[in-house]
C-alpha cells in the first residue's frame, strides 16, 4: 500500500522495519521450495508434465494398433506362403510320379523287345535243326516232309510259331507307343510342372519378403511402442517427483502462512503482517499507511473505519475490517507484502 504522514520519523522507522521483515521473509521462502523451484514452476511442470503423458499414451495406444493389425497380417502371410509351399511340393509329387510311369514304360518296352529277340532266335534255331540248312520258307517245308501227317504237323507248328511271333510283334508295337505317349505326356506334364512351379517359387518368394517385410516393420513397432511406454513411465515419475515437490512446498507454506505470530491471532496470514507491520500498531508513513495491517486512509475509510487513521482504531476493529478487505485470500492484492511473500 502506498504511505503519506506527517510522521517522518516514525514511518522511517516502520519502513526499516517492514523491509528488513520483507528481506528475512524472502529469503525465507526463498529457501523453502524443494530442488529451488517455486510453486508455479512446479505447477508449470506437472502440466507440461501431464500434457506429455497424454501424448505419450495415445501415440502409445496408437502404436500397439498398428502392432496388432500388423501381427494379423503377418500371420495371413505366413498361411499363404504355406499354402504356396504345400503347391509347389504337390507340382513336385505329380512330376516325380510322372517320371516313375515313364521309367516302368521304358522298362516295359525293353523287357518286350528282348523277349521278341529271344522268340526269333529260338525259332530260327528250331527250324535249321529240322530241316539242317539254310533259312526255311513254306515250299521248302512242303517239299521235304514226308507225308502228310508230318506237313501238318509241321505247317501247324510253323502258324504257332507266327502266331506268337505276332503277338510279340505286336506288344511290342503296343508298348512302343505307350512309350511315345508316356514320352510326349511327360514331356507335356514336365513343361507345365515346371512353368506352374516357377509361378508357384515366384509367388513363394514374393510372399515370404512381404511376410518377412512386415514382420520388420512389427518388430519395429514393438520397439517403438516399448520406447513410448518407458518415455511415459519416466514422465510419469518425474510428474508424480514434481508433484511430492509441490505438495511439500505447499505444505511449507501452509505451515508458514498458518503461523500465529506473536501477538495475534491475526485476520490474514501473520507472513503478510510480519512484513507489513512487523506486528506492531504503527503510525502513518510517508504513504499515510498506518496500523498493524497498513491500511490506507482511503482504505480505512472505505472500509467503514470509526477514525481518521486505522492506528487509531482498536485491534479488534483493525482485524475485522482487514478480515473483510483480505475475503479469503481474494483481496491479498491489496497488501504489497502479500506478494513479496508469494501468495500471488
Amino acid at each position: 500500500m502506498h504511505r503519506h504522514s506527517s510522521h517522518r520519523i516514525a514511518s522511517a522507522v516502520a519502513l526499516a522495519l517492514a523491509l528488513l521483515a520483507a528481506l528475512v521473509v524472502a529469503w525465507a521462502l526463498g529457501a523453502a521450495p524443494a530442488g529451488g523451484q517455486s510453486e508455479n514452476s512446479l505447477r508449470n511442470q506437472i502440466e507440461g508434465q501431464e500434457g506429455r503423458e497424454r501424448s505419450l499414451s495415445g501415440a502409445a495406444a496408437r502404436l500397439g494398433k498398428l502392432e496388432r493389425v500388423t501381427a494379423r497380417q503377418v500371420a495371413l502371410l505366413e498361411r499363404r506362403v504355406a499354402a504356396v509351399q504345400r503347391d509347389l511340393a504337390q507340382a513336385q509329387a505329380i512330376l516325380g510320379r510322372t517320371v516313375t510311369r515313364r521309367n516302368a514304360a521304358q522298362r516295359r518296352t525293353t523287357r518286350l523287345r528282348k523277349r521278341l529277340r529271344e522268340s526269333r532266335s529260338q525259332l530260327a534255331k528250331l527250324l535249321r535243326e529240322r530241316y539242317a540248312g539254310g533259312k526255311p520258307d513254306l515250299v521248302t517245308v512242303v517239299l521235304t516232309a514226308n507225308g502228310f501227317s508230318q506237313l501238318l504237323e509241321t505247317v501247324e507248328f510253323i502258324k504257332r510259331i507266327q502266331k506268337q511271333n505276332e503277338w510279340i510283334l505286336g506288344t511290342v508295337r503296343t508298348a512302343r507307343r505307350q512309350a511315345i505317349i508316356q514320352r510326349r505326356l511327360l514331356a507335356t506334364l514336365t513343361r507345365r510342372r515346371k512353368a506352374a512351379a516357377a509361378v508357384v517359387k515366384r509367388r513363394h518368394d514374393a510372399l515370404a519378403s512381404i511376410a518377412a517385410g512386415l514382420r520388420a516393420r512389427r518388430d519395429a513397432l514393438r520397439r517403438a511402442r516399448a520406447a513410448k511406454l518407458a518415455a511415459l513411465s519416466s514422465s510419469r515419475s518425474k510428474r508424480r517427483r514434481a508433484q511430492r515437490a509441490l505438495n511439500k512446498l505447499l505444505a511449507d507454506n501452509n505451515r508458514y502462512y498458518s503461523q500465529r505470530g506473536p501477538g495475534g491471532p491475526w485476520s490474514i496470514p501473520w507472513a503478510v503482517v510480519q512484513c507489513e507491520s512487523g506486528g506492531q500498531n504503527l503510525p502513518p508513513n510517508s504513504a499515510g499507511a498506518s496500523g498493524y495491517y497498513q491500511f490506507l486512509p482511503a482504505t480505512w475509510r472505505g472500509m467503514g473505519g470509526s477514525t481518521p487513521h486505522a492506528y487509531q482504531a482498536s485491534k479488534a476493529e483493525q482485524d475485522r475490517l482487514a478480515g473483510r478487505l483480505w475475503n479469503g485470500g481474494k483481496g491479498a492484492r491489496n497488501w504489497v507484502c502479500a506478494g513479496i511473500v508469494g501468495i500471488f
